[in-house]
């Protein structure tokens, strides 16, 4: 493994790898090919990978989080490389490593990670007290506590109806914008009891601070941003005959999934009608490989967060 690992102590919170035999499975077709992992995490994903190349084969694997690459120096193994960055970066990664446009299968495993989850330390669970961070690199951007601290409520507002899909979001930012005159926001706890306080109407089996967490850790992420500009990174920087395989964990980024899938299955949609063109005209770059898989019941049982996945797969054709 090549990379400089922070120096950050790592911590131990279980992690399982949601759809890994069904990801990896649609990823890997040739096993003396280049792949790349674009989120780590704490490497299931990878180590699986690795089992299924040939010594020939390669892994670069991509993440954000340094206790990711904490983790990943556990795997001592001469095809796999591990580099700390965004995925959206993976196109200019891939060019520094000498294989853009050779990558045989890219996966992408979008959202937080239980480990980020479980780790209080971490600010993304309402569940457990800790520091309002959120921040999948805690040394880069803005935390969830200081956007709260300045954010217009307008701002609030979209954040909370965009990202979060939450209906009250009005009456929950002005909940929010009051407090914080007397009290700024500083752990996870204060802020999910103010939300819950606030909130006129509570899902069944679901906390009232989720939605308002979620958009939080979306925005400060820039998870749906990273997401659009990580496919369109994906679709040059894979070999023709390539596979892409991306799991996501809400409707949010699966309908970006789909869409784009669809669209370069289908084509320039746009030409005018009767004009003779030829297949290379169209533009159908992608070809889908089957249809969305969800875990099976045995998956959710072991792991109830693989309740919501979706995972999508498509070849490149050019």
């Amino acid at each position: 493994m090549s990379s400089s690992a922070p120096d950050i102590a790592p911590r131990s919170f279980r992690h399982a790898s949601v759809l890994l035999d069904g990801a990896v499975e649609a990823l890997v077709h040739d096993a003396d090919g280049v792949y790349l992992d674009g989120t780590f995490g704490r490497g299931g994903h990878s180590r699986a990978i690795l089992a299924r190349l040939s010594p020939a084969g390669r892994l670069l694997s991509i993440d954000r989080d340094p206790e990711a690459i904490v983790e990943a120096a556990s795997i001592h193994d001469t095809r796999f490389t591990i580099e700390r960055a965004e995925f959206a970066r993976l196109g200019e990664i891939a060019q520094r490593h000498g294989v853009h446009g050779r990558l045989a299968g890219i996966l992408l495993d979008v959202g937080v990670s239980s480990p980020q989850l479980d780790d209080p330390e971490r600010g993304f669970s309402f569940l457990r007290d800790g520091p309002l961070d959120m921040r999948m690199d805690p040394s880069q951007g803005e935390s969830a506590a200081a956007f709260i601290a300045k954010a217009r409520e307008a701002e609030l507002i979209r954040v909370f109806k965009e990202y979060g899909e939450e209906r009250y979001a009005r009456r929950l930012a002005r909940a929010i914008v009051t407090r914080r005159a007397d009290q700024p926001f500083e752990r996870t706890a204060d802020l999910a009891e103010v939300v819950k306080i606030a909130h006129p109407a509570w899902e069944k089996h679901k906390h009232p601070a989720t939605r308002v967490f979620q958009a939080l850790r979306i925005h400060v992420n820039a998870e749906l941003e990273q997401l659009d500009a990580a496919l369109e990174a994906a679709l040059e920087a894979l070999a023709p005959g390539g596979h892409l395989v991306v799991i996501s964990f809400h409707s949010l980024e699966d309908r970006r999934v789909k869409r784009f899938i669809r669209h370069h299955v289908r084509g320039d949609t746009h030409l005018p009608r009767g004009i003779p063109i030829t297949e290379d005209q169209l533009e159908r770059r992608l070809e889908a490989l089957g249809k969305a898989q969800r875990a099976g019941p045995q998956e959710v049982d072991e792991n109830p967060r693989a309740r919501s996945a979706v995972m999508r797969a498509a070849r490149k054709r050019y």
